[in-house]
């Protein structure tokens, strides 16, 4: 069988949140660009944006603590916070765009209104909590939020973790409405399928072999059709690594400078999800808890209601776990094939650096199903071992590079974009908040990689997004218009 050879503008690899988020975007902006879609599984969003794979928060920094810290003055910093929900009202921004304009339909398959909720126990965080929504509450994007230490109300909000509390330690929690679950395997899905519709040629089952640069400076993509059983030669001008845990194997195999002295720590998470249907109607709400003292920040327990396939489900987690695959569908020796003579040292003063992370792991590893319960226990006193199983969520890739700030091999809890100099080739690399700000992060690969175009695109984008170039924050008018019409387009108070 003879081998094939394509011409595209645009090569997406990996049918993820990110991939398809570009790829609308660029269809959007230039419609008559060819793009082309390679994914290695048979369908699209079934990695790390698989609903079960993904935490599904819609991540606004309304409930999650390690988004806020207390500085050395007692004071609260927010602005991590600040930063995470202009980028989150971004994405829904887009989404509304596609829901008004039919490019995806049925809003509620892929995001429903739910309240976000931070819980904490003993004086000392009771404490913290209060001062963080002190300083929250008067910032417009957190409008709406409430606090209590009231148990009394604390039993209207949260029945299932309030029923048969015997700790005497105080409790107190923040609760806003305005938050989200939102199902980012369903939404990926329809966008892929809006772009097919389009003429977007979405290649499932084919594997990146190698990439290598042209003389003119675009890229031949060399994929393995595994139907097929044959390899096939793609060239671009433009080529997006948007493979979750994937994108650092095929940066490597790239060998753009930008893509050197940068490693990957694979981490596993595992969720208990609740059996009995009783228990899950108990409970509206995600309440994310605090990181225990020494636990890095992607392992806050929360429990969370979400809604897949239409139905309402409760998932309490993460615990963390490892294995050595780059994606729940890798191999083995991701991690040590990951491993170069460029990046080697960086890795190497990583693992000195992060000995509490990799105790942690350990003991992570190490727990028993009743011991998962028991962590569970402390936010829903009464839970039964038998109303719960463990299941096991995505792999997250961490990045770990040299910073300014953090020295060699340091271990970032992100999502970051790296693109080479002349804008040929961007990689998608990071975990947290990942999928949540996938809108805004497409953007700045648009920002880095099409500078030429962007004047020309700016009046499209802003019909897309209202608020680009923005702060809402500093524009609490159009903040109140932009909250209004996305509930109204996402169809929240049906």
């Amino acid at each position: 069988m003879s081998n094939r050879h394509t011409q595209s503008d645009v090569i997406l690899i990996g049918a993820g949140i990110m991939s398809a988020t570009l790829g609308s975007i660029l269809k959007e902006l230039a419609p008559d660009w060819k793009i082309t879609v390679f994914e290695q599984l048979e369908k699209a969003g079934e990695e790390s944006s698989h609903e079960l794979n993904n935490a599904g928060t819609g991540h606004a920094a309304l409930c999650e603590l390690n988004y806020t810290s207390e500085k050395s003055d007692g004071s609260i910093d927010i602005s991590k916070a600040i930063n995470v929900n202009e980028q989150f009202q971004v994405s829904m921004q887009f989404w509304s765009y596609l829901v008004q304009n039919k490019l995806i339909e049925n809003p509620q398959d892929f995001i429903m209104p739910l309240p976000h909720m931070s819980m904490v126990q003993g004086a000392d965080n009771v404490k913290f909590l209060k001062k963080r929504f002190e300083t929250m509450s008067k910032n417009p994007l957190f409008k709406g939020m409430e606090f209590s230490d009231d148990p009394e109300t604390l039993k209207e909000w949260i029945p299932l973790i309030m029923n048969d509390r015997k700790s005497p330690e105080p409790i107190a929690a923040t609760k806003i409405d305005t938050g989200t679950d939102v199902n980012f395997g369903a939404l990926t899905r329809m966008i892929v399928k809006n772009l097919e519709e389009q003429g977007v040629e979405v290649n499932y089952k084919h594997s990146v072999h190698s990439m290598n640069r042209m003389k003119d400076g675009s890229w031949e993509v060399k994929v393995h059709d595994k139907d097929g059983c044959r390899m096939e030669y793609h060239k671009a001008k433009f080529v997006f690594l948007g493979a979750g845990g994937g994108s650092l194997e095929l940066l490597q195999k790239s060998g753009i400078p930008e893509g050197k002295h940068i490693g990957g720590f694979p981490i596993s998470g595992l969720f208990l999800q609740c059996k009995n249907e009783e228990i899950i109607n108990q409970h509206h709400a995600k309440v994310y808890g605090k990181a225990a003292v020494g636990a890095p920040p992607m392992s806050v327990p929360h429990l969370d209601t979400r809604y897949i396939d239409g139905q309402k489900s409760l998932l309490f987690g993460p615990f963390a776990g490892f294995s050595p695959k780059f994606l729940k569908t890798g191999s083995n020796m991701d991690l040590f094939a990951s491993i170069k003579p460029h990046n080697i040292l960086t890795l190497l003063a990583c693992g000195a650096k992060e000995m509490s992370l990799t105790k942690y792991l350990i003991q992570q590893l190490l727990l028993s199903k009743e011991q998962r319960m028991e962590e569970l226990r402390d936010f829903v006193p009464n839970a039964k071992s038998e109303d719960w199983e463990v299941i096991v969520a995505g792999q997250r890739v961490q990045v770990i590079k040299d910073t300014e700030a953090g020295g060699k091999g340091t271990l970032q809890f992100g999502t970051e974009v790296v693109s080479a100099a002349d804008g040929s080739i961007a990689a998608l690399l990071g975990a947290s908040p990942g999928a949540s700000t996938a809108v805004p992060v497409m953007l700045e690969v648009i920002k880095r990689c099409f500078p030429q175009e962007l004047k020309k695109w700016e009046p499209k984008i802003k019909k897309m997004i209202p608020s680009y170039g923005q702060k809402l924050m500093d524009n609490p008018a159009l903040l109140e218009e932009i909250h209004a019409s996305t509930a109204e387009v996402l169809q929240f108070n049906k």
